[in-house]
């Protein structure tokens, strides 16, 4: 963990993947917050549960899990790579402004 900066590399992409959920202004997210890779999309009131949404992203390959009712919680391996996180941003954008 150590050796490969796994900690370092964690802060960075999960900065970077919050950051662009953020600029998403999706109608449907009322917060978004997390450290490194545990990111948490909490769903207003408004329009349901997280449920829906986990399970449109599994539908599209990507593991995201309801929390408190409301909250789509990502927490992808330390040591995925860029190209991967790429692609579960991308599902996550389609489903969030579906």
């Amino acid at each position: 963990i150590v050796d490969e900066k796994l900690p370092e590399r964690s802060d960075q992409l999960g900065s970077w993947f919050m950051d662009q959920l953020r600029e998403l202004k999706s109608p449907h997210v009322e917060e978004i917050r997390g450290k490194g890779l545990m990111i948490g999309v909490v769903i207003k009131q408004s329009s349901g549960t997280a449920r829906p949404f986990c399970e449109a992203l599994h539908t599209r390959g990507i593991l995201a899990k309801e929390t408190h009712h409301q909250v789509i919680r990502f927490a992808p391996p330390l040591t995925i790579g860029k190209e991967d996180l790429s692609f579960a941003l991308q599902q996550a954008k389609e489903v969030l402004t579906a």
